[in-house]
């Protein structure tokens, strides 16, 4: 009976035994297995890490290139800025010197139309001054022997004969002329007449040129009968 047991006993070991070596080594296997698909998905892990590490790497430097273009664009935009703003800045006082030019040359017209109305008025004075010269001096021709020449420096030469009784012919002269304020001017009287300042005067406050001509004539005369 023992030894039936004992061998029972030794056989169940047995089993046991070998069902614990064949456990273990399915789990052994397993364990390899499970090993090796760890590695496996690790490797392909890395692999893709290492993928979207570039990929990242890339997008970095996409990124900052990106930006140092932006800095770059901002930059030349800043320039075009500031050159536009100068060339707004000198077309307005390109702008105000033309304004002032403007009105310097209106300025300029408006005086020039002052002095020409101004030389017109001076004209139209001048031409009733010669009108009433020549009236007096067609006169005086007929009547008194004056005769008138233009002589140098824009001046008359009045030259009056039939004074002298004894020389008719005897030429007693003085000249005449307008300065710049346009008032007459009387010089080089032959003979000498001293009255001939106050002549001026008077002819320059009257304007009664036949008076001036009668009064010089009187004045030759006297000289004559002196």
């Amino acid at each position: 009976m023992v030894e039936d047991e004992l061998a029972l006993f030794d056989k169940s070991i047995n089993e046991f035994w070998n069902k614990f070596k064949s456990t273990v080594s399915d789990t052994s296997c397993q364990m390899v297995g499970l090993r090796d698909t760890y590695k496996d998905s690790i490797k392909a892990f890395a692999e893709k890490l290492s993928v979207k590490l570039k990929e990242e790497e890339r997008m970095v430097e996409m990124f900052l290139e990106y930006q140092n273009q932006i800095c770059r664009q901002n930059k030349l935009i800043q320039e075009k800025k500031e050159n536009l703003l100068k060339l707004i800045a000198e077309v307005k006082d390109k702008k105000e010197e033309l304004d002032a030019l403007t009105a310097n040359i209106q300025d300029l017209k408006e005086e020039y139309a002052r002095k020409r109305e101004t030389i017109s008025t001076a004209n139209k004075a001048n031409e009733e001054r010669l009108k009433r010269l020549q009236k007096s001096a067609d006169l005086y021709t007929d009547r008194l022997g004056l005769e008138i020449r233009k002589i140098y420096g824009d001046k008359l030469q009045f030259i009056f004969t039939n004074i002298d009784p004894k020389h008719p012919e005897s030429p007693f002269m003085f000249s005449l002329s307008l300065n710049e304020a346009r008032d007459y001017e009387v010089s080089d009287s032959a003979p000498h007449l001293e009255c001939l300042a106050e002549f001026q005067e008077n002819v320059r406050k009257t304007n009664n040129f036949s008076a001036f001509l009668a009064n010089v004539r009187k004045a030759f005369t006297a000289i004559v009968y002196n």
